[in-house]
């Protein structure tokens, strides 16, 4: 018998490094590919399309007019759907759009017409939203107006990542309506217009302010990503023939550049700064502020002043642990130049008392309301029913001159010591029925048959002399 041996044959070691080198050429080929938005941009008609959404005038002019009013009347009813609706059909994206691409390729004319238009549409927006909240009848604060008047870093990121998508969008032939919708909606730059409409309205600058500063940082981060998308695209700059004219507009496009790069990264970091010290505030207050039989009612912190009050109700907190919490408070990273302050039932200075009795117990009072407006509201029904059942029995009873009946009853029969008088509610099972009842203590004089006699012959006289069909006497 012959054997027959398997022979394997390894690769050298320069076999080994081409079959590496070719996998992980097709992996980066791969990665390539899939992220490579360079091939597929149409530079051309992008700033074509840009420009062409610059323009604010007759149509463009009254679509932003009436979707300012849709916004107002969604924020003034807390809409969220009527909103999106209204950010839908807003242009307000184009001139913004246009300044961060302009900015990127040296576009002057186009710049000043981007900063024009703007200028424009936000007076027009802010002046047709204080018009309709000064004619409407609603100046309730909702929800989504007061959700405009704080921003925080969360609105920089959406503004950042919105303005990349928009303008990604935007450079790809074929542009994608569906994210630039989307990005309408998430970037959200018409409702804090309303608001800053709706505030001078009321006369609540601080409203105006906050939701102006609001919409400001969506615009200059919007603004930016489109700069530096357009820049990484390597967007073609624009061609002057005068090279003094040239290096000036480069100049000031450059300062332009640079007045909104700048204050884009200070807005950034002092609102990452907020937002860490109050997520630091609400984690120490969750995870160190606690004791057995107390309950913290409401926190209020100010990261300007560095102030944090805490109100407790239930069991008074010894002051050690209270001393205990503001020292821990100050060995704490980002939150250590707080002043903690403690407010509970057993002080005695009134501080308390003062704040729980304005907005403090106003929060209170609201929530407990709308936890329980529907047992109030059947309380109230209830009780308004019990209110007319007792003035139906007030009025019967009323109706029958007891005093004079009684009297009578006694003239005839000086044996009865004392008249009563109710209203019985019978049911035999057939119907609720409402029977007159008569009740007759007599002396111990009189015999019990004499009694049944007495009270039968009382009934009818009763029935003649009240006009009853039905009574009854005991």
């Amino acid at each position: 018998m012959e054997e027959h041996n398997d022979i394997k044959v390894t690769p050298n070691g320069d076999e080994f490094e081409h079959i590496k080198l070719n996998a992980w050429e097709s992996i980066k080929q791969f990665f390539v590919e899939l992220f490579d938005i360079q091939s597929d941009t149409d530079r051309d008609a992008t700033i074509a399309a840009v420009k062409k959404d610059i323009s604010f005038k007759g149509h463009t002019a009254w679509i932003l007019i009436f979707s300012i009013f849709i916004a107002s009347i969604g924020l003034n009813v807390s809409s969220t759907a009527v909103v999106i609706g209204a950010m839908l059909i807003s242009p307000l994206m184009g001139p913004i759009v246009g300044i961060g691409l302009s900015l990127a390729i040296n576009d002057i004319d186009t710049m000043k017409r981007s900063f024009t238009n703007l200028g424009v549409m936000v007076i027009l927006s802010v002046l047709t939203a204080t018009l309709y909240f000064w004619l409407s009848p609603l100046t309730e604060e909702t929800a989504e107006l007061v959700a405009r008047t704080a921003p925080n870093i969360l609105d920089v990121l959406v503004a950042i990542f919105g303005g990349l998508g928009l303008i990604v969008a935007k450079t790809k032939s074929g542009t994608i309506a569906s994210v630039i919708l989307g990005v309408a909606i998430a970037t959200a730059l018409m409702p804090p217009l309303c608001t800053v409409g709706y505030g001078l309205a009321i006369g609540n600058l601080s409203y105006a302010g906050g939701a102006m500063y609001l919409f400001s940082i969506n615009a200059v981060f919007i603004a930016l990503a489109t700069f530096i998308v357009a820049k990484v695209l390597r967007f073609p700059m624009v061609r002057y023939a005068n090279t003094k004219r040239r290096k000036m507009i480069t100049r000031l496009v450059s300062l332009v550049a640079l007045v909104v790069i700048v204050p884009s990264i200070y807005l950034f970091v002092q609102l990452l700064e907020k937002q860490v010290f109050t997520n630091k505030v609400n984690d120490f207050v969750k995870t160190e502020l606690n004791y057995e039989g107390a309950e913290i009612v409401k926190t209020t912190q100010d990261y300007e002043s560095k102030d944090l009050e805490v109100y407790l109700i239930g069991k008074p907190v010894p002051q050690s642990v209270i001393d205990r919490w503001v020292e821990k408070i100050k060995d704490t990273e980002t939150i250590n130049e707080v002043d903690l302050r403690i407010y509970q039932g057993a002080d005695n200075t009134g501080e308390l008392k003062e704040q729980i009795s304005g907005m403090l117990k106003a929060d209170i009072l609201s929530e407990l309301y709308i936890n329980n407006e529907q047992k109030l509201s059947d309380k109230a029904e209830r009780i308004t029913f019990l209110e007319n059942e007792v003035a139906k029995l007030t009025l019967e009873i009323e109706d029958i001159p007891f005093v004079e009946v009684s009297e009578e009853i006694k003239a005839i029969y000086a044996d009865v010591e004392t008249v009563g008088y109710s209203r019985r509610i019978q049911n035999n099972f057939k119907v609720i029925d409402t029977l007159p009842v008569f009740t007759l203590n007599w002396a111990n004089t009189v015999k019990n048959k004499d009694r049944i006699a007495n009270n039968k012959r009382i009934a009818s006289l009763l029935k003649v002399r009240l006009k009853l069909d039905t009574l009854k006497v005991e």
